[in-house]
């Protein structure tokens, strides 16, 4: 088996690991960047409505939007550090360093924006793809950085641990520590493991195991099931977020909750407002109010969606100001500036994971977690808008900052990892895809935005059942990215199930009838 090493070894090319990349490399240290696909497929490149930031950042006023937002169960400290450092980084990084595109005025300061559950105009932004701006302008300088490996079409199978995985059989005695990951060659075929000093799970969300998800592809949850395999610390597993408004006919996409910043309003099926019975934030509320608000409605009025109407504001400023999502609109047969959108709630952000320290420390020496993989506790049982850009940026830079300290201060030993057998006989892939599609339909039917102790049970029956018959499956065959994407998937839709069945009170997006 081939063997590889690298200083640090980042799983996942969205923001938070390609910022972690950016800083370590610039440190000078040796980079390698994992990505399953090409690199320019993931959760961030998708994020439409901005980032938090101010210059001198109000971090009382930001603390008190996210504790209302998160019903109260945000981790203070941590929103604190890592909205100070977010900031600091947004303007290190990407104002200063790589002047990355964002809307401004006709004097060339920054535009400020405002959306659901703020108190003020705190968020900046590119047009309606503030996620493309940002990680293409990053991925242009990773491109020139002689430090930076980029490995596409490569998927982590496994983390290699000091007591799972190294030839020494004394190494079971070691504390419990990575040294990288067996790693999939999604051309080839072949496994191979890469030794690395520190392992940084950087791979998004997981709402890719709901039928109905505005999340990239092979959003599983690998990061996560990966570490829970060799004993990491999870948590707030319940807490997933279903964004109120994607586009509900024909192909699914996400439809910023800007536009909503904007002044558009929500409206049934009867051409009625409906948010102000709701809440007196109207149609800013938070996201799991107006998600159960409009699945309510269609309830009420026994139609499969709502309309998010913006046509009563002027239609060149709202052809500039989302050109992405009114061309989107346009190619399904909608022009915004005439007709209301209709949309529909859909899996959206993960606010649990692996449990991490602003640093991205895990209770595993070694493995670090950041951006959506990890659980900081910053967005605590529901996400405040625009701060989950501001947070993969922020435990990128201080995930780096401490890495490069500890590499240049302490040792490592990186031992011989136990060869990887890969089965010669390929899988059937029309088995993967029919249990991921019951996969998909057991969390979106039991497990979706308004969850009940009968359907969380029924849940839990079926993914047990499917988890036990993937575990056997799974060692008998040559590996590819699908079984990967069920095996992972399977075992984080799990760990959810798990979560929401302990807690037994709804708060925030975990809402139990």
């Amino acid at each position: 088996m081939k063997t590889v090493q690298t200083d640090c070894l980042v799983i996942g090319a969205g923001i938070a690991g390609s910022v972690y990349t950016y800083e370590a490399a610039r440190a000078g240290l040796q980079v390698t960047l994992l990505c399953c696909g090409t690199w320019d497929v993931a959760n961030s490149d998708l994020a439409q409505g901005g980032i938090v930031y101010e210059p001198q950042l109000d971090v009382e006023g930001l603390l008190k939007d996210v504790r209302l937002a998160t019903a109260g169960l945000c981790n203070e400290p941590a929103v604190r550090e890592l909205s100070l450092a977010g900031c600091e980084a947004v303007q290190k990084i990407f104002l200063t360093d790589l002047h990355t595109d964002f809307s401004r005025d006709e004097k060339g300061q920054l535009r400020f924006t405002r959306e659901g559950a703020h108190t003020k105009n705190r968020i900046i932004y590119w047009k309606d793809t503030t996620g493309h701006s940002l990680l293409s302008s990053i991925h242009k300088a990773l491109a020139k950085e002689k430090n930076v490996k980029v490995l596409e079409n490569t998927a982590a199978v496994d983390l290699l641990t000091l007591s799972h995985s190294s030839t020494d059989i004394m190494d079971r005695y070691a504390p419990l520590t990575c040294f990288g990951a067996y790693v999939l060659d999604n051309t080839t075929g072949q496994v191979y493991a890469i030794e690395a000093k520190k392992t940084i799970l950087a791979t998004g969300g997981v709402g890719q195991v709901y039928r109905h998800t505005t999340n990239a592809a092979h959003a599983y949850g690998h990061g996560i099931a990966m570490a829970y395999r060799v004993g990491a610390r999870v948590m707030n597993m319940e807490f997933m977020q279903f964004h109120p408004t994607v586009f509900a006919k024909g192909k699914s996409f996400l439809i910023s909750e800007a536009l909503r910043g904007e002044g558009a309003v929500l409206r049934n099926c009867k051409g009625e407002a409906f948010m102000p019975k709701y809440h007196p934030l109207k149609d800013l509320a938070p996201r799991d109010i107006v998600a159960r608000a409009i699945e309510e409605e269609r309830l009420k009025t026994s139609h499969d969606c709502v309309y998010l109407d913006i046509t009563h504001e002027p239609a060149e400023h709202t052809k500039a100001r989302f050109p992405a999502i009114y061309e989107t609109c346009l190619k399904e047969g909608v022009d915004l500036t005439k007709q209301p959108i209709p949309v529909v709630p859909a899996a959206h952000y993960f606010c649990g994971g692996i449990y991490a320290t602003p640093q991205g420390r895990t209770n595993i020496l070694n493995l670090n977690a950041i951006g959506e993989t990890a659980c900081t506790g910053y967005h605590g049982a529901n996400r405040l808008a625009s701060t989950s850009l501001l947070e993969a940026v922020a435990t990128g830079y201080l995930c780096a900052g401490a890495d490069v300290k500890d590499i240049q201060t302490q040792s490592f030993r990186l031992p011989q990892p136990k060869a990887w057998v890969v089965p010669e006989k390929q899988p059937d892939l029309n088995l993967i895809k029919q249990d991921l599609a019951t996969l998909k339909s057991t969390m979106w039917n039991y497990v979706g935005l308004v969850r009940s102790a009968t359907h969380l049970s029924r849940a839990e029956k079926i993914l047990r059942h499917l988890h036990n018959e993937i575990d056997a499956f799974y060692k008998g065959y040559a590996l590819n990215q699908e079984l990967l994407d069920l095996r992972n998937g399977t075992q984080t839709a799990l760990l959810i199930v798990y979560a929401a069945i302990k807690n037994k009170h709804s708060i925030g997006c975990h809402f139990i009838k």
